[in-house]
């Protein structure tokens, strides 16, 4: 895009208070060199383009813009004569092809003095070297810290989820062993009474009749209703007084195992109307209560074994390690993953409320990417809570807003302030104590969303109530990408 060639005027040049502290040589080579074109209202760049030159504003009005997903976002809007845009980067000369950040259009006539890249570069190298060797270590310094800051924070992300997962597989996987090491005793001892009640004064109808009732008994167990603790209690002692009424000794340790196998007074006289003769009651009463042990433990063992598969699920569904990085996916499955993942996080202290919304439709997306964002506000709203007292409410919302997806982080936390509301997405920039965070999570987070997802990220905050909102476009919009290339593992054979 290019406009009118106009004469360079050396005077109005040298105004400017980007030049004016050049020479006159200097100001003739830069005219010379440079060239003024006069623009009508329309563009002057687009964003992305290839950095051919360096602008400034002589007269005029102009407009700067960034791409946010679909849309043009308006960045800035000024008439100030010097300002200037385009390839304010080429004295880099790192060997890569600069290009446009942003878009510049201007709202009527205006005139610019245009210089190419090549040329500012020069003249930047050959007229201010040592503020060359300044901007050079700065520009590429921060983008050496940056990635090194970001490599660190993903690293101690994942020591922390590792930690977690650690401690959230150590629980089940202990509660398995010592339910296994029990089984095998109460299996040990029920042989040992089988061995007993075969040798004792038992018809066969009666022994077959206790047989009977043991079956029916371990399907009774893998039924038992839950029951409120007043429930059980009163149950117990029912079972108790009905045990010691009938001579079996230690009803009291008796009553609470029957009760969690879910048994009552009334099965237990089924027990009784099996044995013929009473004193044998109490060797029935003992082989049924290493049965009902039996299969509590047995149920014990399948709860903690499944609970280890789900978590080793949730791992898959965070990791996405067999997926494809691209694809329809249910943002319920990734919430549900992530939350499980730092659950060791979030603690007792924290309590995790759900809103979802289960009939919004499965979206085209990063899903590993996506799942660090959730890491990120969901980490973010833990340390608000706890910071703030240590107890509170964090409460995940899904729903439909307009034709997009609305993804909400809600915590009961002391707020962010007003004065930095403005800053939170900025690389860097934190408010947790130095060494608590590094300034990138959020930054990395609007990058996902807005430039990857093309949706958007912003927040809502008063003391005891912020919102971290992300929205993602229900349609595809990955560039490069056609539907057909989409994977929906719903859609998948399995």
């Amino acid at each position: 895009m290019s406009g009118r060639r106009m004469p360079c005027n050396v005077a109005e040049i040298s105004s400017l208070f980007l030049f004016e502290k050049l020479s006159a040589e200097q100001i003739d080579r830069l005219c010379s060199e440079g060239r003024v074109e006069l623009f009508d209202p329309g563009p002057v760049f687009a964003e992305g383009d290839p950095a051919a030159c360096f602008y400034v504003m002589i007269e005029g009005a102009v407009v700067m813009a960034r791409r946010v997903g679909g849309d043009d976002v308006e960045v800035s809007r000024t008439s100030q004569p010097g300002v200037y845009a385009g390839a304010v980067m080429a004295y880099i000369g790192d060997g890569k092809p600069q290009r446009y950040m942003n878009s510049l259009r201007v709202t009527e006539p205006s005139r610019f003095f245009v210089l190419p890249a090549e040329a500012f570069a020069h003249f930047m190298h050959e007229w201010f070297p040592m503020a060359i060797h300044l901007l050079e270590g700065l520009f590429l310094g921060s983008q050496t810290f940056q990635r090194a800051v970001g490599q660190r924070e993903r690293l101690l992300a994942l020591g922390s989820l590792s930690a977690g997962l650690t401690h959230e597989l150590n629980n089940p996987a202990a509660a398995a062993v010592r339910a296994t090491a029990s089984l095998r005793d109460r299996v040990a001892h029920m042989r040992n009474k089988l061995g007993v009640i075969a040798s004792g004064p038992y018809d066969g109808d009666a022994l077959k009749a206790l047989v009977d009732l043991q079956e029916r008994t371990a399907e009774r167990v893998s039924k038992a209703p839950p029951l409120s603790p007043l429930e059980a209690s009163d149950r117990e002692d029912a079972l108790a007084d009905w045990l010691d009424d009938h001579g079996v000794r230690d009803g009291w340790q008796i009553a609470p195992t029957f009760v969690q196998g879910g048994l009552d007074v009334e099965w237990l006289e089924q027990i009784a109307a099996a044995c013929d003769r009473e004193e044998i009651l109490p060797s029935a009463i003992g082989w049924l209560t290493y049965t009902v042990e039996t299969e509590l433990l047995m149920s014990e063992i399948e709860e903690s074994t499944t609970r280890i598969s789900h978590l080793v699920d949730a791992a898959k569904q965070y990791s996405q390690l067999d997926r494809a990085p691209y694809q329809v996916v249910d943002v319920h499955e990734l919430l549900d993953s992530t939350l499980l993942m730092l659950s060791g996080k979030t603690g007792p202290q924290v309590k995790v409320v759900k809103e979802y919304d289960r009939s919004v439709p499965r979206i085209p997306a990063y899903p590993a990417e996506l799942n660090q964002v959730w890491t990120n506000l969901i980490d973010n709203a833990v340390f608000a809570i706890k910071s703030a007292g240590g107890e509170g409410t964090l409460t995940v919302r899904t729903a439909l807003e307009h034709d997009r997806l609305l993804v909400e982080f809600r915590d009961t936390g002391p707020g962010v302030p007003a004065e930095v509301r403005g800053r939170i997405f900025d690389p860097f920039f934190t408010t947790k104590p130095v060494g608590e965070g590094t300034g990138l999570g959020l930054d990395i987070s609007w990058r996902i969303v807005v430039n990857k997802h093309h949706g958007d990220l912003k927040v809502e905050s008063v003391p005891g109530d912020t919102r971290f909102q992300v929205l993602l476009p229900l349609t595809a919009t990955a560039p490069g990408i056609g539907p057909d290339a989409i994977s929906d593992p719903a859609q998948e054979p399995s």
